[in-house]
């Protein structure tokens, strides 16, 4: 596997903003521990989920929060930052606007199944004293996932909500309906 370096979350953050318009947090220090961050999370769970979100460990809770967020476009859109201020649009660049603080986006039931699996992985570390068990997540909390496609231009998606807006022709998650499927396995 390549070693992942400060440079390369760096060159990947810049090459996505500049695709879709967006620059990255004028202040250094902040954009640097950002990035610090991001490689951070890569590092300790193989995806660079959001350097200011509790991720889970676990790709199917988290895969919202991998940066670049679900959240980012609404968000650069609506207050001029993403909720963690790593990507900005050009007022704030420019100065002409302050950094903004941005409210969290992310659902809260997306929250405590990070809270929940995080909560349970260091349960299970930890020394338990004998005859102490730890109880799974319940049921409940699992991932259903739908296919969602993009009725402007016909993009399909595997997740559990529709994007905020389509990563191919910008559509809002208004353009997107769920694929309704039946599969029979008769012999």
């Amino acid at each position: 596997m390549t070693e992942i370096t400060i440079e390369t979350v760096r060159k990947r953050a810049e090459a996505d903003a500049k695709t879709y318009g967006y620059y990255l947090n004028p202040d250094a220090e902040l954009l640097q521990g950002l990035l610090e961050g991001l490689k951070v999370n890569e590092e300790r769970y193989g995806y660079p989920s959001c350097p200011c979100r509790l991720a889970s460990g676990k790709f199917e809770y988290d895969r919202d929060i991998i940066c670049p967020c679900d959240y980012r476009d609404p968000d650069v859109t609506e207050f001029g930052a993403c909720y963690c201020r790593l990507y900005v649009n050009k007022e704030v660049f420019e100065g002409k606007k302050e950094l903004p603080t941005v409210p969290e986006r992310r659902p809260l039931e997306k929250q405590s199944r990070a809270y929940m699996a995080t909560s349970v992985a260091k349960a299970e570390t930890a020394r338990e004293p004998a005859g102490v068990t730890v109880k799974e997540p319940e049921k409940g909390v699992e991932v259903k996932s739908k296919l969602w496609y993009c009725k402007q231009c016909g993009y399909v998606v595997f997740r559990d909500e529709p994007p905020y807006i389509c990563p191919i022709c910008k559509a809002k998650r208004e353009m997107f309906s769920e694929i309704k499927a039946q599969i029979d396995f008769t012999g």
